[in-house]
């Protein structure tokens, strides 16, 4: 049996054989967390039901809490029979009680590891507390919901921590070991900002390691915090640290490591960490790692030690860097990074993998493609990069280093989340990005925070040196000591920052002293240095710093004019000034000593200057590359970075060209901002027949996106007004369906009158494309405004179109219409169940994780309208064990909602899934409206008649009939007169008043043909 692992120092969290699984509800995962926290004491129920419910506790509280446990029981033993307690929780009279078996919870380690410390002597005790002290992660029971009495039980948990931080502090203080204890000092001080023992301690101990200058910041920080909001004064530990800390004299400078790696002043200990993420890949494990800090801290040395230990040790290590700019192309990091994992591989292994979607990642066929992959393609990717990485890593451990993550396009950071998710074993995946300058985007601290849930994680943050390290970096730099106040004047000028500090030892190094008046930042240095320059070797910077930060000789030589012999002579100086350094491609190619480097040299150019030059850079790429896809997003960046003095017909094709093959490597994002580039270029010059090229490409990168939505509206009115300017009448069409789609999925305003116009629009048009979207549109119509018999007819007509003309949309498939699905819930809804889902089951397709999900949401949908829970729970079920949710389709916000119904109705914990259900719908149905608002607000209330809460399903009903007057969806009306009546009943209103409204509701669901809806209503009548 897979023994779990159960985390509550920290979010709870629950691991068997490596994966994390799901705790459920969150009233489920506070009881747990509770037990947890008093493991190996009983609590008995009415205390349980006192700490998870407070003053609002349920009249089923009880039964609930019977019903958690049985959960929790199969969560944590999925083999346990029916009704046997098992190895963990245990019921004692009217109490539970979590019976910890050695090594499943950290909080039980914890507490072991600090006893065996308080029997040991100074060295094993600190090694103990050191190992009891990393299994916190924050709070404990961190983000835990429930109620008042609770946040005293988990505070109790965290006061033990503060107690043994105290303790370890001291000890490693005095043994001269202080960096072993900061991490979790520093967690404990962020816990806890008015604990003065353990803000004293991380004073000592900051003080200790040398690194003084943030010892005297904290003190001062928590003086100042003490004043201002308790009105005190430090008291004795505070005051005492921070005498020792000010009398105290520098701290030698470390000796590195004794593998080469002794120049990682003060980054020992970070270092080691990382080097235990390596380790984890070469034991068969998995393991994340994140480094994170400001521009010039160290980010990307530390990566290459790294890279080097575990090149030494065997693993397969490979790079992929972001760069900045939208000049880079989309997906660039793992276009350099899987493709050193598909060079590693034998030749027939090679052929296969480039065979597939990889192929139009790594090699760019030349030429536009015709069709844009389809919506599928990416998660296809995706699944075979895990599959690529995991063929790999069986032949040797492999190591993916992804350096400069904040530079990051939208799809390349899908893939990072997806690969960290499904990481394949022998495998570490480490990231390192700024953490200001740029501040890192939503999307990434999403990724990070998804990969930081994930085992064998690790985050580490590179600070500033401190005094002692300073010192010892500037003798490593300059050759010399640079005595005390030089070492104090740089540390102060360069607040810590490694490359600053290279930067100012090479002036120490050059000038044989300090001057009084050093630089003020690195920029100033830069700019220095570039002043001593002549005008040809300045000329050549600039272009440089605008090709990127690895610059290609041959193109460098072709922009300027000047021969790679006389560029080279040029460039010379720039090698003893610290500004270029040989490339990564050999003799062929320079590259900036540091991003901050070219940063500073771009920013010394002026615009018109900046535009003439991205001008010559785009000729030089034409001339060099001509008709090469790999260079296509780059050109294109320069072109429309040259402003008016590039063509615009020249800049539209080349966007165009980019936006293409933007989508060829699935990296929808980066394409749709070629393409609506493209789209201003074209427009501001009139060039119609382009804009319009450019519109129909973008329609389906949007769907291939996101789908469309109210915000391309505009978009498709203009790309319908240009083709019917053009004559071209078949496309016009095409983009008003796609038109009145949207309408109908945002439920505008008006949406009729553009179902009324498709329709006309096909009784005149010979184009049997354009009749389809007339019947359709019609169709979907008449189920908008409940007339469900009339839908039913419209769909089920037999069809009388043929294949019409092939339009650019056509061509690539991207016309949305879901006329078979639409006819599947209107054969249902006119009351004939098994034929609509035995219809949906011919889609069902489990190989094609896209068709997979088209059929559960189908399934769901038709038994939600039909009561039935089982089928529902079934089709939800599987969704959710193959994990279809990482998709990210735009349907999934309606499967969960199905999911949670069925849940309900099946009596578990039904108050809690329409509580998740109503906070689902509010954000992600609700603003903007989607379709189904009111029969999803329907769903919600007879989730909570299921949960006995008659008044909050009154309240839900209510807002569906304020969707209904909001935005006049009907077809849902005959169920939400029922569910009215079902309310009644459960008031305890009088059978007659509850008779007549269930009549009235069977009477208006058999007016429409919703004759479902009407047969659910007679089975409500018989059972009254």
């Amino acid at each position: 049996m897979d023994v779990p692992y159960l985390q509550v120092l920290g979010p709870l969290r629950v691991w068997r054989a490596g994966a994390e699984l799901d705790v459920g509800p969150r009233q489920q995962a506070s009881l747990l967390a509770l037990l947890l926290a008093r493991a190996g004491r009983p609590t008995s129920t009415s205390e349980l039901i006192d700490l998870i419910w407070g003053e609002d506790v349920p009249a089923s509280a009880l039964n609930i809490i019977h019903k958690y446990v049985s959960a929790l029981r199969r969560l944590l033993e999925p083999s346990l029979p029916a009704r046997e307690s098992g190895s963990f929780l245990h019921r004692r009279g009217n109490s539970y009680l979590f019976a910890a078996v050695p090594g499943t919870v950290d909080l039980v380690a914890f507490r072991s590891l600090v006893e065996a410390a308080d029997q040991k002597q100074s060295d094993a005790a600190l090694d103990h507390y050191v190992e009891a002290l990393g299994l916190w992660r924050g709070p404990a029971g961190d983000g835990i919901s429930a109620g008042p009495g609770a946040t005293t039980v988990f505070a109790a948990l965290d006061h033990e921590f503060f107690d043994a931080c105290t303790v370890a502090a001291e000890l490693a203080v005095a043994a001269g070991r202080p960096a072993r204890v900061l991490p979790a000092l520093q967690l404990a001080a962020s816990m806890a900002p008015f604990h003065e023992p353990v803000q004293a301690g991380l004073v000592a101990a900051l003080g200790a390691a040398g690194r003084q200058a943030e010892a005297l910041t904290v003190f001062r920080t928590v003086r100042d915090r003490l004043a201002d909001e308790l009105g005190v004064d430090p008291g004795p530990a505070l005051t005492d640290a921070h005498r020792r800390v000010l009398t105290q004299p520098p701290a030698p400078h470390p000796v590195g490591p004794a593998d080469g790696t002794g120049d990682l002043v003060g980054r020992v200990e970070e270092f080691t960490m990382l080097r235990r993420t390596v380790q984890s890949a070469l034991a068969g494990r998995t393991a994340i790692g994140i480094v994170e800090g400001e521009p010039g801290v160290g980010k990307t040395r530390l990566l290459e030690e790294t890279a080097a230990v575990a090149g030494r040790q065997g693993a397969l290590v490979v790079w992929g860097s972001c760069l900045e700019g939208d000049g880079t192309p989309a997906m660039w990091p793992w276009e350099q990074a899987l493709g050193a994992v598909v060079g590693s591989l034998s030749s027939p292994a090679r052929e296969k993998w480039l065979a597939g979607e990889l192929g139009s990642l790594l090699e760019p066929q030349d030429g536009p493609a015709r069709t844009v992959p389809d919506g599928n393609a990416q998660f296809r990717l995706f699944e075979q990069v895990v599959a690529l990485v995991g063929q790999a890593a069986a032949q040797r451990p492999t190591v993916l280093i992804l350096d400069d993550l904040q530079w990051a396009d939208a799809a390349s950071l899908q893939l990072f989340g997806h690969l960290a998710s499904r990481l394949p074993h022998r495998t570490a995946i480490i990231g390192a990005l700024r953490d200001r300058a740029p501040t890192p985007s939503t999307a990434l601290a999403q990724v990070l925070a998804a990969a930081g849930r994930r085992p064998g994680h690790r985050r580490l943050r590179l600070g500033p040196l401190g005094l002692a390290d300073v010192a010892a970096l500037v003798r490593t730099e300059a050759g010399r000591d640079p005595g005390d106040a030089v070492a104090r004047a740089i540390h102060a000028r360069t607040e810590g920052n490694p490359f600053f500090v290279r930067e100012l030892s090479r002036l120490l190094s050059e000038a044989g002293a300090l001057a009084e008046e050093v630089p003020a930042t690195v920029r100033d240095v830069v700019r220095d240095r570039m002043a001593g320059l002549d005008d040809g070797a300045r000329d050549l910077l600039h272009m440089a710093a605008l090709i990127g930060r690895d610059v290609d000789l041959g193109l460098l030589s072709r922009a300027t004019g000047v021969a790679v012999a006389d560029c080279l002579d040029r460039l010379d100086p720039l090698h003893a000034l610290g500004l270029l350094e040989p490339g990564p491609d050999g003799p062929s190619s320079l590259r900036f000593a540091h991003d901050l480097v070219r940063e500073s040299v771009s920013e010394t150019t002026t615009r018109q200057q900046a535009v003439r030059l991205h001008l010559r850079v785009a000729d030089a790429l034409e001339e060099i590359h001509a008709d090469d896809e790999a260079v296509a997003e780059r050109l294109a960046f320069h072109l429309w970075s040259a402003g008016p003095l590039a063509e615009p017909a020249r800049t539209a094709e080349a966007l165009i060209r980019a936006g293409r093959r933007a989508a060829a490597k699935l990296a929808f994002e980066s394409a749709g901002r070629q393409l609506r580039s493209a789209v201003q270029v074209t427009r501001a010059a009139g060039l119609m027949d382009r804009e319009l090229a450019a519109l129909t490409l973008l329609a389906i990168v949007v769907r291939r996106q996101a789908g469309f939505d109210a915000s391309t509206v505009d978009l498709l009115d203009r790309a319908e007004y240009l083709a019917r300017s053009l004559g071209r009448e078949s496309e016009a069409a095409d983009f008003f369906f796609i038109r009145v789609m949207g309408a109908y999925t945002a439920i505008e305003d008006g949406r009729g009158e553009l179902a009324v116009r498709m329709r006309e629009l096909g009784a005149a048009s010979a184009d049997p494309a354009v009749r389809r979207y007339a019947r359709q549109a019609w169709g979907l119509h008449q189920w908008d405004v409940g007339n469900i018999g009339e839908a039913y007819r419209t769909f089920t007509a037999p069809a009388e179109e043929g294949p019409g003309a092939e339009t650019p949309l056509r061509q690539d498939g991207s016309i949305p219409g879901e006329g078979p699905g639409w006819r599947a819930v209107m054969t249902a809804l006119h009351g004939d169940v098994g034929t609509a889902l035995a219809f949906v089951d011919t889609w069902d397709d489990p190989s094609d994780p896209y068709a997979a999900s088209v059929w559960v949401y189908y399934t769901t949908m038709i038994a939600s309208m039909a009561g039935d829970a089982a089928t529902a729970g079934r089709a939800g079920e599987r969704w959710a064990a193959a994990g279809l949710d990482r998709l990210g389709a735009q349907i999934d916000h309606y499967i969960r909602q199905y999911r949670l119904w069925a849940r309900a109705l099946a009596g578990d914990d039904p108050a809690g899934a329409a509580g998740e259900a109503a906070e689902l719908l509010d954000a992600a149905l609700l603003d903007p409206p989607q379709w189904g608002l009111a029969y999803h607000y329907g769903l919600i209330a007879e989730m909570w008649l299921a949960a006995g809460l008659p008044d909050r399903a009154a309240a839900a009903l209510d807002r569906a009939d304020q969707a209904v007057r909001n935005h006049g969806q009907r077809y849902a009306e005959g169920l939400l007169m029922l569910l009215k009546a079902r309310l009644l009943d459960a008031r305890g209103e009088p059978r007659p008043a509850v008779r007549t409204a269930a009549e009235q509701a069977r009477a208006r669901s058999a007016a429409t043909g919703a004759h479902l809806f009407a047969r659910r209503a007679d089975e409500f009548l018989t059972e009254l």
